[in-house]
């Protein structure tokens, strides 16, 4: 004979939301407890490194350096993204991605003109612009 198989009743909600939303909070930032400057959220830097370490980002992106002005934008992407948050980091974040645009833009411009334009584009000077024929006029592609 088998024991009796106890009975369980589950007791079904009805909601009349179509979409019911389990986070009363619409903004994921503000429901983890408080507002980073840093996409790492809690364990990242705090206010103070991080308007150090944007300060550095932004001026070194000067020195030659600019996908340090990348690195900026994704590493403080909070802040480029909430314009009235953490005043003090945000004209950092914002002329290294200005910065980034700008650069990206000349770079781009810049291939683009020599791989689309090249010879016909710039006429007889192509051969002092290219360096694929460098080796031709130093005379190193001679093997003896």
């Amino acid at each position: 004979m088998e024991p009796p198989q106890p009975q369980v009743q589950v007791q079904v909600q009805r909601d009349n939301n179509p979409n019911p939303n389990p986070n009363p909070n619409p903004s994921p930032i503000r429901s983890t407890g408080g507002i980073w400057p840093t996409i790492d959220g809690p364990l990242g830097l705090s206010e103070e490194e991080s308007v150090s370490y944007a300060r550095r980002f932004y001026k070194f992106g000067f020195a030659l350096l600019p996908l340090l002005w990348a690195v900026n934008c994704f590493y403080f992407w909070p802040v480029l993204r909430q314009s009235r948050s953490f005043p003090r980091i945000r004209p950092y974040v914002v002329g290294s991605a200005v910065g980034f645009a700008v650069f990206s833009t000349l770079i781009c411009t810049w291939a683009l003109t020599f791989s689309l334009g090249g010879e016909r584009l710039f006429g007889p000077v192509w051969d002092q612009l290219v360096m694929y024929n460098l080796a031709d006029r130093l005379g190193l592609t001679a093997w003896s």
